[in-house]
């Protein structure tokens, strides 16, 4: 705690609040007691302005371009790190040692399969279900399946119900993509990586062996460390929120999937992808660059600026790596990628974006990477939401033991109608 304060002139009367300090990034003014001792509230729609809670989990520096998960930057662990030493880290504090490494994956890796009457549940949505929409209902309905593990009082429960949740989720995500296709569900195997397990089972059919492309297999290990974690976005404010209640565990993450689906967030890549597609060719860029330009002209340039970043997207430089490494492996000649690289010159040279720091995102490459993979623009999403599972369930732990939680209550500031007389229907 900082001994700085700051001093409010309310009604003639001076109020001095407490300033915290935190152990990087900027301070924060203690307004705790503010409705007490003046009746008032803060204003600050999307809280964009406040801190709702106290992490040691991931920082952000917009300005500077900086993500770092437990103090490493995203860079390193994208380029040193597996996702799975990734998840360690995010849950426990620390990368792992060789040992705990070694016993991390093989507890997790313990819970890939679902309950087998899970598989039925499936066939209850429509054939042309959005994959989001089946994970979200699945994921929800785990907490009907495992019962052992829903006791958030119980330390031993919390723990198995991040190990399951972390490892059936891309079993799950692989089920949803099947179901949607018409093939038959495959089952995990544990001799495979996180990530190769989980193009295995979205890629490979039962009646032929599938082998998993090493290339591919770092690409979508380096896309789920990227998506991780991010700070206390609205899919994290959402858990949190939904755990603050004493909910489920299972019944949270399906809560932040459902907040994930929303374009402004987990669907960003999708929508950034069907832009590229728009433009079509490096030619036409001059025209789309000019409405993007024009207050008047509805069209907006996805995959530029973030709501937190107003530099470079640290992930995006890892993303932009992949997508050449990617795409030459595959040997696919991609007028998306052309259209995409002539779109990142501009950005970073035109004034009018250089000017607004509307810098390349990690949505802008993410989506790239996914088509060439093979992945429907309508899995993306559900793969963001498959990443960021980790993270979801570490800020869910970090809540649940913080003894200053609070079940989340935001206030309002009331404009509506004040007290007005009842009439019965015949006078009204």
């Amino acid at each position: 705690m900082s001994e700085e304060s700051a001093t409010f002139a309310i009604n003639g009367h001076n109020l001095d609040m407490s300033v915290m300090n935190g152990s990087v990034g900027p301070k924060v003014i203690d307004v705790r007691k503010l409705y007490a001792q003046t009746g008032m509230f803060t204003y600050d729609p999307g809280f964009t302005s406040t801190a709702s809670c106290e992490s040691k989990i991931t920082y952000i520096d917009g300005d500077q371009g900086v993500l770092l998960y437990r103090g490493y930057q995203i860079q390193d662990l994208a380029e040193h790190a597996n996702f799975m030493e990734v998840c360690y880290l995010l849950l426990f504090g620390d990368l792992p040692t060789s040992e705990q490494k070694k016993k991390f994956i093989h507890d997790v890796t313990y819970h890939t399969m679902i309950h087998e009457q899970l598989k039925t549940f499936f066939n209850g949505f429509r054939r042309d279900a959005h994959p989001m929409a089946i994970m979200v209902g699945v994921v929800g309905a785990l907490a009907a399946f495992y019962h052992d593990s829903t006791d958030i009082n119980d330390p031993h429960q919390r723990l198995i119900a991040s190990y399951r949740l972390i490892a059936k989720m891309p079993t799950i995500a692989a089920m949803a993509y099947k179901y949607s296709i018409g093939q038959p569900f495959v089952y995990p195997r544990n001799d495979l990586t996180y990530a190769a397990n989980f193009l295995q089972m979205t890629f490979g059919v039962p009646c032929e062996e599938y082998e998993v492309n090493p290339t591919l297999e770092r690409a979508m290990d380096r896309i789920f460390t990227l998506h991780a974690d991010h700070e206390q976005n609205a899919s994290t404010s959402t858990v949190r929120l939904a755990g603050s209640s004493g909910a489920n565990p299972f019944a949270c993450i399906a809560a932040g999937i459902a907040c994930l689906w929303g374009p402004a967030h987990g669907g960003a890549n999708e929508a950034c992808l069907k832009m590229l597609q728009e433009i079509g060719t490096v030619d036409k860029i001059p025209e789309f660059v000019a409405r993007a330009k024009d207050k008047d002209d509805p069209f907006r340039l996805m995959g530029f600026g973030h709501r937190v970043y107003k530099n470079f997207d640290p992930r995006a430089k890892v993303m932009r790596q992949s997508a050449h490494e990617v795409l030459g492996e595959l040997g696919v000649d991609d007028p998306l990628l052309d259209v995409a690289m002539e779109l990142e010159r501009i950005a970073l040279e035109d004034e009018y974006f250089v000017e607004k720091k509307l810098y390349p995102n990690v949505d802008f490459y993410s989506g790239i990477i996914l088509k060439a993979m093979g992945f429907p623009t309508t899995m993306f999403t559900v793969l963001f939401a498959l990443a960021r599972t980790v993270g979801w369930i570490s800020q869910w732990n970090e809540m649940i033991e913080d003894p200053l939680q609070k079940i989340g209550r935001p206030r309002q500031l009331y404009t509506g109608p004040t007290v007005r007389e009842f009439k019965p229907i015949m006078q009204r």
